[in-house]
């Protein structure tokens, strides 16, 4: 007797969101955060949101849709490096707590005291006392944090391996993008299976009530910001603040001020203006595509 075959699945990935409702709605998003970072300046408030996932798993792209209007003065994204000799002999926690807010701002991890429970773990970078000495502590630390009043949010953003590795390939397809690969990352491809159980493990022991983690599905990349955006906002109790708008003043007479002649300073040049066409240069092109066009048709 020949082998069943098993019956494929039905794929329960979503469809991509219309580009059309997505930035639609992603304006209306940016305005809310607009709203929400200003009660947090007002009321002195303190937020933390911890970015983590896999690698192209679109953590850095949804970190630039909500920072993309906000005040860079009172909202920080913080990306730590790999630590120095000086911070590698410091208690873990140490240099992240340098980078907690004051009262008023808002810090967005990109990978967090996390990276011990993930990259550090797959690859050995940390030994298995420090490791569980993490996962005890974590929680701990993070407690801490919400009764001292920040407001902590974790994310972490699930893609599938098919769709991680055809990321990966675009990245490698795009000169200005290729900086986003690294043997590091490339590894999260061979040590899949590795780094799943390792994530299955730090949710056991740091999705805690107080500060729970809140998974992003990630394969449709406007689908996962807008969702998390949405998701942020419906979690921080913010209000609109009305303020009044200043009023612009009229320019004053210049007086007997007298502007220097432009002679006398150095200008950029134009490059612009290559890319600029006259109208009569458009008409000629157009006139010799539809010439070819036809040439082509006898």
């Amino acid at each position: 007797m020949g082998q069943k075959k098993t019956a494929k699945k039905s794929s329960t990935k979503p469809p991509k969101l219309s580009k059309v409702a997505y930035e639609a709605e992603l304006k209306r998003l940016q305005a809310e955060l607009v709203a929400m970072q200003q009660w947090v300046v007002e009321t002195g408030a303190r937020v933390v949101i911890v970015m983590e996932g896999r690698d192209a798993a679109g953590k850095g792209s949804a970190i630039k849709r909500i920072t993309q209007y906000l005040n860079p003065r009172t909202c920080r994204v913080e990306a730590l490096p790999k630590p120095n000799d000086r911070e590698s002999g410091q208690w873990y926690f140490q240099r992240y707590v340098e980078k907690l807010p004051t009262a008023g701002e808002i810090v967005i991890f990109d990978r967090s005291w996390y990276n011990r429970a993930g990259v550090e773990r797959v690859m050995g970078f940390c030994t298995s006392q420090e490791y569980r000495r993490f996962l005890h502590q974590a929680p701990i630390f993070e407690r801490l944090l919400v009764e001292d009043g920040i407001m902590l949010r974790k994310y972490w953003f699930s893609v599938s391996d098919e769709e991680q590795y055809k990321r990966f390939q675009s990245r490698l397809e795009d000169p200005l993008r290729r900086w986003k690969l690294s043997p590091m990352d490339l590894q999260s491809i061979t040590r899949w299976e590795d780094y799943s159980r390792a994530k299955d493990e730090m949710f056991v022991h740091t999705d805690i009530p107080s500060a729970p983690w809140y998974t992003v599905e990630s394969e449709d990349k406007k689908r996962s910001r807008i969702n998390v955006i949405a998701h942020l906002l419906s979690t921080i109790p913010y209000e609109k603040i009305d303020r009044p708008l200043p009023e612009i003043p009229q320019r004053p007479d210049s007086g007997d001020y007298v502007r220097p002649p432009r002679g006398e300073f150095r200008y950029v040049p134009d490059y612009a203006a290559r890319l600029e066409q006259s109208d009569e240069e458009k008409a000629a092109k157009k006139a010799e595509k539809t010439k070819k066009n036809k040439k082509k048709k006898n």
